[in-house]
């Protein structure tokens, strides 16, 4: 199950408790069978949550597909939600008390419960507390509940005292459960302009984990340990020998006792020094140098196998490192004596630690430089490290993926790698823009905590087309939405939306954007007050059939913007067919507000939903890969949120459509170079399909010329993968070059390229045909 896709199947809940006892069985296997200790106890924890969902399934407490899931909690709740959407039957923002909770207590000298602080919080010493946090921003809020208070608090100075206390009332029933109370911070939070992928805790837990390489310490102990004492050892055998090899006359008296001397540290250096093994061996060289020692201080004498081992392994050690003290041993040993002192990661790692402590951790870094700079003179002397010393790519990669910057300065710098993790950023952003709303510092601050906070809420499953809790039902937004100047906020959502617009597409040409920065989008596009359609990615598994109105009205952009174009002669689509049921479609309100009957189709588009039926040739919920064929089809049609950017938002990629084509073509050769020997194809396939159909459309918003000359020059990038590739592609680009004659794509040599299928798929043949 897709967990970012929209969710809209209708069953009954006995059915839907599969999916939560197949999780339940996965989780209890890892929590038994797993050879790493955290890991057994994170999947404990994940089999608690499912015999959760489970019991308050099976006992009446949870409606799994309600947007009121728990039974006693208000859709505002933030539910704790596990993967595919299932509530469990606790709230985000309940259990035990947390730490700040526990010293805010001690220090109002009240009881430590949640009842007891959200009353102190409401006292003229409570909320002049609160006043303070609002006034410093130094608060964190990691669920929305948190922000509550301190919204009370504002209603209450700026003289609102009636939403003041009819939020306070539409609380307390909770405040007993939940936390209201926001966390203190040490900092207040960073440039509202600058967005974080990880932030400082994270870099800190990470850097923490760390643990000394065993092959590493191994290594170390080797060259400063064990390779010493072999080259004493060895050099003890050799006063054995005048011209010939070893024992060439009988050891004395003062030999034997100083090889007593060297048994004696070698036990002691072994109880020490575990992490290496090999000294251990008798095979090896040192074993046997050792064996033989002890043989003749025990007064043996050695037979010839253990006397032809022995002057063999001293042989071989001269051969390969020369006589202990020559010039080239001693000046290998030099070299190893450098390479063992240089420092572990594990100690840089922890130099790196004690810079990041005083950092706030719940942001970015701004400027992460002097926390991944040389080891300095000062930090040598009180850590012991080396004065210069660099700190490894593999610590700085951590440090650098928390950097605080501009959204599009992170992409620049790789910290941005795909869709995906531009997708998890976007709620920052939207934050800070959507909090301009507010003229007052302290509400916009807070505005924007409790959205970041409210869009780490995980999406619920839904049954019926029900929409996800918007950010404007929270009862403490809807506190304050008189206090906004919805004016002051276009302008900004709009600059906002452009702008991200562009750098997704931009960025990642070859990509679908995917559902959490569609919904981002989405609410600038309120914000900004224009009519743009932004189309979410529906999960095949779950689809019923059905499409919600903006599915027509993002095809209605895309007809008006690609009629007569590359995309409509390529996927043969009749744009006329949807100008008239978009048509349909706006006359239909009309008939219902004079008087007509109200039915689910105002609701749900079932033209289009017929429209995508017919053109894929396959009925709903006949397989999931019917599904996913009518879905495809769905996406061609709307172009998946390309034709409502260009048309409604004006966004207008810098490095042009040409470059973005070609850039999605070399997507479209990399993701068909996986099909090859893999034997689960269909995704990379999908992947493959997907990248082509935004190609087709970038190029279709070329000028005929450069058009012509970006498709001419697709063989030769198709040539710089491997010739497979080429092979599969072929009838692919066959097709495209036919529909810019004008001819139809799927004819004679062409195929179609679409990612889902019910049959075999003709681009799995290494020829690239059925």
């Amino acid at each position: 199950m897709d967990d970012d896709a929209e969710q809209q199947h209708s069953t009954g809940a006995g059915a839907t408790t599969q999916y939560p006892q197949h999780q339940l069985a996965r989780a209890l296997l890892t929590s038994v069978v797993h050879g790493d200790g955290r890991t057994r106890l994170r999947a404990e924890a994940r089999a608690d949550r499912w015999r959760a969902v489970l019991a308050g399934m099976a006992e009446g407490r949870l409606v799994i597909g309600s947007r009121t899931p728990v039974a006693g909690l208000p859709a505002w709740v933030t539910p704790e939600v596990v993967r595919g959407g299932f509530a469990t039957s606790a709230a985000s923002a309940e259990g035990p008390l947390q730490p700040y909770e526990r010293e805010a207590a001690t220090r109002a000298g009240i009881p430590a419960e949640r009842g007891a602080l959200f009353a102190y919080c409401l006292t003229e010493p409570g909320l002049a507390r609160l006043y303070e946090l609002l006034d410093s921003g130094r608060y964190q809020v990691t669920v929305p509940e948190e922000a509550a208070l301190l919204t009370v608090a504002w209603l209450v100075r700026a003289g609102d005292t009636a939403a003041a206390l009819d939020l306070v009332d539409t609380l307390e029933p909770f405040a007993g459960r939940l936390r209201f109370t926001p966390r203190p911070a040490a900092l207040p939070a960073p440039d509202a302009d600058a967005v974080h992928r990880r932030t400082a805790g994270d870099a800190h837990a990470a850097l923490t984990r760390r643990r000394p390489n065993p092959a590493v310490e191994a290594q170390r102990e080797a060259l400063t340990v064990w390779q010493p004492f072999g080259d004493r050892l060895l050099a003890h055998w050799l006063e054995t020998a005048t011209t010939g090899p070893v024992l060439e006359h009988a050891p004395d008296t003062s030999w034997l006792q100083r090889g007593a001397l060297l048994l004696r540290q070698y036990e002691e250096l072994a109880a020490v020094h575990t992490r290496c093994t090999k000294h251990r061996n008798p095979k090896e060289n040192l074993g046997i140098l050792r064996g033989a020692l002890a043989e003749t201080l025990a007064g043996r004498t050695l037979d010839p196998r253990r006397l032809g081992l022995l002057r063999h392994a001293v042989e071989s050690m001269l051969r390969r490192r020369g006589r202990p003290g020559s010039a080239p041993h001693t000046e290998l040993r030099a070299r190893q004596a450098v390479q063992a002192a240089r420092p572990s990661h594990h100690h840089l790692a922890q130099l790196v630690l004690r810079r990041l402590d005083g950092l706030r951790p719940d942001t970015g870094i701004a400027d992460v430089q002097p926390l991944i700079a040389d080891v300095s003179p000062r930090e040598a002397q009180e850590t012991g490290l080396p004065a210069g010393e660099p700190v490894p790519p593999a610590i700085r990669r951590v440090v650098e993926a928390a950097t605080s910057a501009p959204l599009g300065t992170l992409v620049e710098r790789g910290i941005v790698p795909s869709a995906e993790a531009l997708a998890e950023l976007v709620p920052q952003l939207t934050a800070a823009t959507s909090a301009q709303a507010h003229q007052d510092d302290a509400l916009r601050t807070l505005a924007a905590a409790n959205y970041r906070a409210f869009r780490n809420r995980r999406s619920l499953l839904l049954y019926n087309l029900a929409a996800q809790v918007r950010v404007d039902e929270l009862p403490w937004v809807r506190a304050v939405a008189a206090h906004r100047a919805d004016e002051d906020g276009r302008e900004p959502a709009r600059v906002a939306l452009r702008r991200l617009g562009e750098l997704a597409v931009q960025a990642f040409p070859g990509t679908l954007l995917p559902n959490p920065l569609v919904r981002e989008l989405a609410v600038l596009a309120s914000k900004s007050g224009l009519e743009a359609p932004l189309v979410e990615e529906l999960a095949a598994d779950i689809f019923m059939g059905t499409f919600t109105p903006k599915f027509l009205e993002a095809a209605h952009v895309a007809a008006d913007l690609l009629d007569g174009t590359l995309y409509e002669r390529y996927y043969d689509i009749d744009y006329a067919a949807v100008r008239d049921l978009a048509a349909a479609a706006a006359a239909a309100p009309a008939a219902a507000a004079s008087g007509g009957p109200r039915t689910r189709a105002i609701r749900t588009s079932g033209g289009f939903a017929e429209l995508c039926v017919q053109r894929a040739g396959e009925f709903a919920g006949r397989s999931v890969a019917a599904n996913g064929r009518i879905i495809e089809q769905s996406q061609i049609l709307t172009t998946h949120n390309l034709a409502t950017l260009v048309a409604r938002v004006g966004i207008n990629p810098r490095p042009g459509w040409d470059d973005l084509a070609r850039r999605s073509f070399t997507t479209v050769c990399r993701t068909t170079a996986r099909i090859h020997n893999n034997p689960r194809p269909l995704p990379t396939i999908k992947d493959t399909a997907y990248a082509w159909r935004q190609m087709v459309f970038q190029l279709s918003l070329c000028e005929p010329t450069v058009q012509a000359r970006v498709i001419a020059a697709l063989d030769d990038e198709a040539a710089r993968h491997p010739n497979h590739v080429t092979a599969r592609l072929a009838p692919a680009l066959t097709g495209l070059r036919q529909a810019a004659a004008g001819r139809p794509a799927n004819a004679g040599a062409g195929r179609l390229l679409l990612g889902w299928t019910t049959g075999p798929h003709w681009l799995r043949n290494d020829a690239g045909r059925a």
